[in-house]
C-alpha cells in the first residue's frame, strides 16, 4: 500500500483551483485547468485537487479530450501566459 505524498505546490494550487471552481470556462482559466490536470495526474496523494478538477471538468462539461484540444488551440496562438511585457513565462512543474 502506497502512502499518499504532498505535492510541493500543492497550497499555491489549491487557491487557483478554487478560483477556477468558481470562475468561467476563459483561455486562461481552461490553460490553468490544463496546467494542473498535467501536473497532479498519476501523482498520488493531493486528493481534494484531483476531485476538484474532476468537479470543475464536469461544471464546465469537458472531456479531458476536449480540454485538451482547446487549450493546444490556445497555446498555438501564443501570449496566454505573458506578464508584465517580459517573455511568455510558463510554469509546468
Amino acid at each position: 500500500m502506497s502512502k499518499d505524498q504532498r505535492h510541493p505546490l500543492e497550497h499555491r494550487d489549491k487557491s487557483i483551483v478554487d478560483g477556477l471552481l468558481v470562475g468561467e470556462p476563459t483561455d486562461t482559466n481552461l490553460a490553468e485547468l490544463a496546467r494542473l490536470r498535467i501536473r497532479y495526474q498519476g501523482f498520488p496523494g493531493a486528493r481534494d485537487i484531483h476531485i476538484d478538477l474532476d468537479n470543475i471538468m464536469q461544471n464546465w462539461g469537458l472531456t479531458e479530450k476536449e480540454l485538451f484540444e482547446k487549450t493546444r488551440a490556445i497555446h498555438q496562438v501564443g501570449g496566454i501566459y505573458k506578464t508584465r511585457g517580459k517573455k511568455e513565462e510558463q510554469d509546468w512543474n
